[in-house]
């Protein structure tokens, strides 16, 4: 049985959307205007193996946010001002336009001027957002659309710039945990390709003018230096292909579900990731239900704000089994991926009836566990990093050193 995509308005004049199965069009028409629906489009999901057509959206998409990169603090000042001036009583064009003449980066200026444009033609703000996908995300256009259809935009607009304060410090905290390691192996990595090319060479060239007898060890070392030597300009491409070959493989379904996988089950790492992902669909499902967007409306949303295909697949399976009729809780349940802390909490809220504060609240308490890992992991990880360099750097140092001692012995 066809599965249909469909975007339809009840009488009140809000949207919906999601997927219907029905044996024909007419048949799927038919269902939804017996439920009181105006269709505004309904078009069948092509479900055959569609490998290249997302693969280069993804591609796409990527190239989009990366030609038009903001600063995430520059989006959260904009959407907080925008906010304020809307509720003073300010019209849209007019707040828009005035945060435009005032924004100072270029790219960011040049948005705002056409979303000013585009609202004086008479499109929405979340129609004037959605043109520009390499700027404003999914669900920053998803609830300005709520705000929109409910009439409290300056409240979505503040929830928005809160939720997107929180993301932008829990990324920079997470980034603060990842970098100092990475920096860390990147400095280790050099240091060992220097010594290789330069250092050990001329130590070898000296031996070999002697004539001594050289220790094992620096042998070994000495026969790898010039190996290097050798490839090192295959060395370096092989490395640019292989981060790619990488890049590209993420960008494809089974590919991106495998590294994502290999992500969390990193130690230490992989539980930082977690976290931080858990914190993100807390707080997004709390403020898409506190704005009103439908649960399977919702859904399709979170897929694309938790960024790791390993929760987009056990949140496509959540939207499958409420569709059958469970509840939100025992959907998460079912795909055996959410912790018992946060299902809990979402199963007293459905029976509360404040299932959105309660998501809030989990989305803070994870907010804390990354906080709580991030101190942890400086804490520990940066001297045991230290140590490990200077270990293998001593290695190094000693081992090329070694036929110095054996020549005075000589001597």
């Amino acid at each position: 049985m066809p599965t249909y995509h469909y975007l339809t308005k009840d009488s009140t004049g809000k949207r919906h959307e999601g997927d219907i199965r029905a044996d024909s069009l007419d048949v799927a028409s038919k269902k939804l205007m017996e439920n009181n629906q105006i269709i505004i489009s309904l078009k069948e999901v092509d479900q055959g193996f569609d490998f290249l057509g997302p693969f280069l959206d993804e591609i796409n998409l990527s190239f989009e946010r990366w030609k038009n990169r903001i600063p995430l603090s520059s989006l959260v000042f904009f959407t907080r001002q925008l906010a304020t001036m809307y509720s003073a009583g300010l019209t849209l064009e007019r707040a828009i336009q005035g945060l435009a003449n005032e924004e100072r980066h270029p790219r960011f200026k040049k948005v705002l001027n056409q979303v000013g444009a585009n609202i004086r033609k008479g499109l929405g703000l979340s129609e004037a957002f959605q043109k520009h996908p390499g700027v404003f995300s999914t669900l920053f256009i998803a609830l300005t659309r709520a705000g929109e259809i409910s009439g409290n935009l300056n409240e979505i607009l503040d929830q928005l710039a809160t939720y997107l304060e929180n993301l932008d410090d829990t990324r920079r905290k997470v980034k603060s945990a990842l970098t100092y390691p990475v920096l860390m192996v990147v400095f280790l990595m050099m240091m060992m390709l220097g010594m290789f090319v330069f250092i050990i060479p001329k130590f070898s060239s000296i031996y070999a003018e002697l004539g001594a007898d050289l220790p094992t060890a620096t042998l070994l070392l000495v026969d790898l230096s010039k190996w290097v030597s050798e490839h090192i300009f295959v060395l370096f491409f092989a490395t640019f292909a292989f981060f790619f070959l990488m890049w590209l493989l993420s960008k494809t379904q089974r590919g991106g579900f495998i590294i994502d996988s290999f992500k969390l089950k990193f130690p230490v790492f992989g539980d930082l990731i977690t976290q931080s992902i858990l914190n993100k669909f807390c707080k997004t499902f709390g403020i898409l239900l506190n704005a009103g967007v439908p649960v399977i409306e919702s859904m399709q949303l979170l897929k694309k704000v938790v960024e790791n295909r390993v929760y987009e697949e056990a949140i496509k399976g959540a939207a499958n089994h409420i569709r059958d009729g469970f509840n939100i809780s025992t959907a998460l349940r079912r795909t055996e991926v959410f912790p018992s802390i946060m299902l809990q909490l979402a199963s007293t809220g459905e029976e509360t009836g404040e299932l959105d504060a309660l998501l809030d609240h989990s989305a803070n308490y994870y907010y804390k566990q990354v906080n709580a890992l991030v101190d942890r992991m400086t804490t520990l990880i940066e001297p045991l990093l230290i140590v490990a360099v200077g270990v293998i750097i001593g290695i190094m140092v000693v081992v090329t050193y070694l036929p110095v001692f054996y020549l005075g012995a000589a001597l």
